[in-house]
This record gives C-alpha cells, sequence and structure tokens, in this order.
C-alpha cells in the first residue's frame, strides 16, 4: 500500500511480508458499493500482486487519508492529509476497485424502488469529494463513477455474490480472462 501526502516526506509505503499464510490456496475477495478505505486497499493490493479473484461491483471509491483537528467544544476540521494508492500505483480515490468478475446482487422489490428514486451513491458523488491530481485531464476525471449498490442478501441462498464465488471455488464457473485483464489495466 502506498500513501502519499502534499510533501514527499509525508509518503509511505507498507510492504507485506514474504510468505503465503493461506499456502497457496485461492483467494477470493467480494466487493460491493459499501466496500471503502481499507477494504478497498487490501483488495487492490491482492488484485494488483495477481494473488486474489475480486468478485462483486465497483468499491465505493474512498482513497483519502483524512485528520480531523478538534477546534475546542465548536466543533473540528477535516482535513485531507494524504491519498491511498495500490501497490501498483493505481489511485483508489472516486474510482474504486474495479472486480474481475462483475455480479450484481439482485435487490429485493421494496428496495428496488428506493434504488431507482436515488441513484446509488460512491465517492464521486459526494458533494465536495476529492478530484483526481490532475483535474485538467479530462480522462481521469471521466473515471470517475457513480458507486455501486451495497446490498447484500441476509439469505445466503439468495447472496449471488458468494454462491459465484462458491462455484467459482468448486470450478463451476470461470472469470472471463478478458474482463480480468480489463480489471488489471484499471
Amino acid at each position: 500500500m502506498l500513501t502519499r501526502g502534499r510533501n514527499l516526506e509525508e509518503t509511505q509505503r507498507s510492504n507485506a511480508r514474504p510468505g503465503d499464510l493461506a499456502d497457496g490456496k485461492q483467494i477470493i475477495v467480494l466487493i460491493n458499493g459499501g466496500s471503502a478505505s481499507a477494504s478497498e486497499i487490501v483488495a487492490g493490493a491482492l488484485q494488483d500482486h495477481h494473488r486474489a479473484t475480486i468478485i462483486g461491483t465497483r468499491s465505493f471509491g474512498k482513497g483519502s487519508v483524512q485528520t480531523i483537528i478538534p477546534l475546542g467544544s465548536n466543533g473540528a476540521l477535516r482535513l485531507t492529509t494524504a491519498r491511498y494508492y495500490t501497490p501498483s500505483g493505481r489511485s483508489i480515490q472516486a474510482k474504486g476497485i474495479e472486480p474481475e468478475a462483475v455480479v450484481e446482487e439482485e435487490l429485493p422489490d421494496d428496495l428496488k424502488q428506493k434504488a431507482d428514486a436515488q441513484s446509488t451513491r460512491g465517492e464521486a458523488n459526494l458533494r465536495g469529494h476529492l478530484k483526481s491530481e490532475d483535474e485538467d485531464d479530462k480522462a481521469k476525471a471521466d473515471q470517475e463513477e457513480s458507486g455501486s449498490s451495497s446490498y447484500v442478501s441476509p439469505d445466503k441462498a439468495k447472496d449471488t455474490q458468494l454462491n459465484y464465488a462458491i462455484d467459482l471455488l468448486h470450478g463451476i464457473k470461470s472469470v472471463d480472462t478478458e474482463a480480468k485483464k480489463k480489471a488489471e489495466a484499471n
């Protein structure tokens, strides 16, 4: 993981220790619009190192480090002090992590009406969100996307992402290699 602050001396890199606690077993990580910050960093690191298959929908996109500075009893100031990056240098901010296998959860009817009434929110949809480092770069700005659903079925039998992951582990399903290459390029 890489954290870049405003100044060069504020940059921090964290590296994994040698070894494989999973002993080479296949790892699958489920993400959705509710996956943010630390979970995105872990998913992105595993994806960059080709150590896990990421399944689900695009994550929230919170790739910033914020420090809260108390202002007495009258409130506090929230200051963005750094940005998170995956080990390969991909920014998470307002883009999130794109899974190799996009698997969407089916919303129950009572939630479909709410979802239709309001768009699914991600970091890029929030007022005042941190933009890409080069705001003049139209291509980077276009990569900012709305979020994805954070719904997870309480019934394991109806959890589409979980069942896809289980089928993948049992060899019943496979991940489209072109989709995987596209996700790795992001």
